[in-house]
């Protein structure tokens, strides 16, 4: 069928029909644009498309196969410890959460108990007021 349309009547079916230009754009298109938004942080780094992209270089003879097999070994190194930084990070910030909810229970529990001291104070201060006033009515 593709070699039946014309260049102008391909354009147009493009044009006319959504999304299907993003499915017959090539694996390697996608790879391309996926890296340069991983690369300005617009989105995450997917190991897939370096290896589409280190696929598509070694077809072309534009770096060696030990080279692109060099390189994704780097690669899948590189993503493994940035995997256990962020767990670790993660696992650090679930500590530092809790540690500030039991100072802060701890906080609120001293609160409350002052305020206890301060009650039965004043309620013990009422008490004796009250007991020397009704004395001297007497």
């Amino acid at each position: 069928m593709m070699g039946e349309l014309g260049k102008s009547q391909l354009s147009s079916l493009l044009e006319t029909v959504p999304g299907l230009a993003s499915v017959l754009r090539s694996p390697v298109a996608d790879a391309i644009v996926n890296m340069v938004r991983a690369g300005a942080g617009l989105r995450d780094f997917d190991i897939h498309e370096a290896e589409e992209l280190i696929q598509y270089a070694t077809r072309r003879s534009l770096v060696t196969s030990a080279e692109g097999a060099e390189l994704l070994d780097e690669i899948k190194i590189a993503s493994r410890k940035r995997a256990a930084a962020k767990a670790a990070k993660k696992k650090a910030a679930k500590k530092t959460v809790a540690k500030k909810t039991a100072a802060t229970k701890a906080a609120a529990k001293k609160t409350v108990a002052k305020k206890t001291v301060k009650k039965s104070a004043k309620s013990t201060a009422k008490k004796k007021t009250a007991g020397k006033s009704s004395k001297g009515r007497r």
